[in-house]
């Protein structure tokens, strides 16, 4: 029986970079096993966002795994509540609590700047520390917070009302008082939250040591309990989801998919990116018809502004995943197809997310194509004429279910 693999790379797509003599860093990177695949398979563009929704990775991955973000998507952080077991009613809202870096120099909580969104990719053990302060000096009656993964974290804000935010990643180094709640509690919670964390003993040794203080929280990503259908009854397949990332394992939950857990897989750049991808072809080998594997790191590194991160990432996926996954299926002689893409682009440029279509490539080892492509980025997704328009059909004809 033929299995089915996405290697998803969050926010791998790129501009053309002047300090990379024009290239992208997809274009840039060493990847002879992305290269080896292009010369034997379909390269195309998809649009994963829809027109007129926002290019998170919310919308974004809803797509790309087979369901349509206009039908599906309720908010972000309701996907991410499914991941850590929160059990919400139907008229709860969750809100994502990001643990933010806010500058320090200025008077007022109003004129200060998020200098990083992520605290410097701060760990899950710090940040449950934290997440605790935040619970004992905010939490009020049908308000509570969620520890998630590092610094991605919840409020769970009963029979609320779903009030419009702004992600912090979309507002680097802008001053924030114009993008802060005009909910009341929402706003006095944010306020209130840099008092607590900027004097917190955590923060005060993480400055020491020269890593961006954790010091605010940072509320975004509203939205009501979702309904996915089961991925099973949608494709009569059994699948399996490799993430470190709440996001796409609340998704994996919503959709009846089994999540692995990876030892190391951390949504960082130093993910276990051997460890994801040992695990996928473990899954295929077994009773699982089809993986999605998604890793975060090129996505950080873009949010990050880092160039050189940017490209060390997507080498890692290239050398650490993509290329030993498809050497032990094809050692097993499992037939099978394999779909790699980013779900959105990641521009340096701007350092957050935007709604481009992005290059796919696919693979069938059954089926090798007589490709034109030497080498898989935007650039030849683009010469290739092909473009899906509707992302959440993409799948379909992966698993040639057209």
């Amino acid at each position: 029986m033929k299995k089915y693999l996405i290697v998803l790379c969050d926010g791998m797509a790129d501009e053309p970079l002047e300090e990379l003599g024009g290239k992208t860093p997809l274009e840039a990177a060493e990847t002879p096993n992305m290269d080896w695949l292009a010369s034997r398979s379909e390269i195309g563009m998809v649009r994963t966002v829809p027109e007129g929704m926002a290019p998170g990775s919310d919308t974004a991955n809803l797509s790309v795994i087979g369901y349509d973000p206009e039908k599906y998507y309720t908010g972000r952080s309701p996907l991410e509540a499914l991941s850590i077991g929160v059990d919400m009613e139907s008229d709860d809202v969750s809100f994502r609590c990001n643990i933010v870096t806010l500058s320090e120099e200025e008077e007022t909580y109003e004129e200060r700047r998020i200098i990083d969104h992520s605290s410097g990719e701060i760990s899950t053990e710090d940040a449950a520390v934290l997440v605790k302060a935040l619970k004992e000096g905010l939490e009020r009656e049908g308000y509570e917070f969620y520890t998630g993964t590092s610094y991605r974290h919840l409020l769970i804000w009963k029979h609320g009302q779903a009030v419009e935010l702004t992600a912090p990643h979309d507002i680097l180094i802008r001053r924030i008082g114009e993008y802060l709640p005009q909910d009341a509690v929402l706003r006095e919670m944010m306020v209130k939250s840099y008092d607590i964390l900027s004097k917190h003993p955590i923060n005060i040794n993480r400055k020491k040591q020269g890593l961006n203080p954790a010091n605010s929280a940072w509320f975004w990503g509203a939205g009501t309990r979702p309904a996915l259908s089961s991925f099973e009854e949608k494709f009569h397949l059994k699948g399996a989801m490799i993430s470190a990332v709440d996001l796409l394992k609340g998704i994996a939950v919503g959709a009846g998919l089994r999540n692995i857990t990876v030892e190391g897989a951390n949504g960082g750049l130093d993910t276990n990116y051997t460890g994801k991808g040992e695990a996928a072809a473990e899954a295929l080998s077994g009773e699982d018809d089809f993986v999605y594997i998604h890793i975060e790191a090129p996505d950080e590194m873009g949010h990050q502004g880092s160039i050189e991160n940017k490209i060390t990432a997507i080498e890692r996926i290239d050398a650490q995943v993509i290329g030993p996954v498809v050497e032990k299926l094809r050692e097993k002689s499992i037939d099978f197809r394999m779909l790699v893409l980013p779900d959105h682009p990641t521009p340096i440029r701007v350092r957050t997310h935007v709604s481009d279509p992005v290059p796919y490539l696919l693979y069938d080892s059954a089926n090798e194509q007589d490709s034109p492509f030497s080498c898989y980025n935007e650039k030849e997704g683009q010469k290739s004429g092909i473009m899906v328009e509707k992302g959440h059909t993409l799948i379909k004809h992966l698993f040639e279910q057209e």
